[in-house]
């Protein structure tokens, strides 16, 4: 294990951030931490980071405590933060060449690493420009640039996509799949379900301060029942068509939207063969089955979106 937090509790008054969290990260696992609002993924990040205390439990990262190792830990790790923490008055190589020193990285190691990782980031053309004259990508992939400058065996990102471009988003999606690829562990926080299901091997689901679903995007949304649905359109409208798939066994409704029909199938009914059969004498346009996804299992398993702006914690 890189990573293991462990029965970690955290209150603030009466109310439980963290109740009895437990996580563990494998070496070389790209690891994706998703919940609601309120869940506790942000406390938990700034736990096992060292930024806040817990009330109970324990967290050790390479096999060492963090109360006591924290020292020796931090510079084995790298953190991509919520906030941006750039210098906004020094160029793109000063921050990372700054950032990298603290790390004890010094010299000519540390000029050809900044290169490597302008290069990598895409920012080469950018090397001697402030962050204050960057787009909000620009500013979010040098961000990243000083958390991997020390070439960290764990990096940690917590939202590190908000409020930035598509071409951006794919770009860091792209380096967080690479660089786990060349064995750097991964442990990564998003509102957002596709970057997880993109970058991460395996996905923990956090609600009320705890676990509630640990596994693959395909363990997941395999253990959570679903009704399957068909999506089916033809050239012409075809009232008739209906009625003959709603005498399909397992078909559970029939919706239909002008030329397309939306049919909603029982669990494991297989029904796709037995629809476009019947489909035969009409010209069809379009047919799609629509499988489980991860935000289905979400959910499922939360009773609540990913993504919802009524409040409480941000990530």
């Amino acid at each position: 294990m890189i990573l293991t937090m462990k029965n970690i509790v955290k209150r603030y008054g009466s109310h439980t951030a963290l109740d009895h969290l437990t996580v563990s990260v494998n070496k070389g696992e790209s690891l994706g931490l998703l919940g609601p609002n309120g869940a506790g993924k942000t406390t938990a990040i700034r736990v096992l980071t060292g930024l806040t205390g817990s009330d109970a439990g324990e967290v050790r990262i390479f096999d060492k405590p963090l109360k006591g190792g924290a020292a020796d830990i931090k510079k084995r790790i790298g953190i991509v933060p919520q906030d941006l923490a750039l210098y906004e008055t020094l160029s793109a190589r000063d921050n990372l060449e700054f950032f990298g020193k603290l790390y004890g990285v010094k010299g000519a190691k540390l000029k050809k690493r900044a290169d490597d990782v302008l290069e990598i980031l895409g920012l080469s053309d950018v090397a001697k420009k402030a962050p204050k004259k960057f787009s909000g990508g620009m500013k979010r992939r040098l961000n990243i640039g000083c958390a991997i400058i020390h070439s960290p065996e764990l990096l940690i990102l917590d939202e590190p996509t908000v409020g930035i471009d598509p071409q951006s988003r794919n770009h860091i999606l792209d380096f967080v799949t690479e660089i786990n690829k060349q064995g750097t562990t991964v442990l990564y926080t998003s509102h957002y379900m596709e970057e997880v299901e993109k970058v991460c091997s395996r996905v923990c689901i956090m609600d009320a301060g705890r676990v509630i679903a640990d596994g693959s995007v395909e363990e997941l949304t395999a253990s959570v029942v679903f009704e399957e649905t068909v999506a089916l359109e033809v050239k012409e409208s075809a009232p008739s068509l209906k009625d003959s798939i709603k005498k399909v066994q397992g078909v559970k409704n029939v919706a239909v939207d002008g030329r397309k029909l939306v049919i909603t199938n029982e669990t494991g009914s297989g029904n796709l063969a037995r629809i476009l059969d019947i489909a035969q004498p009409y010209i069809i346009l379009g047919v799609s089955a629509r499988r489980p996804t991860l935000e289905d299992a979400f959910l499922s398993l939360t009773g609540k979106k990913l993504r919802d702006d009524t409040g409480g914690e941000n990530a």
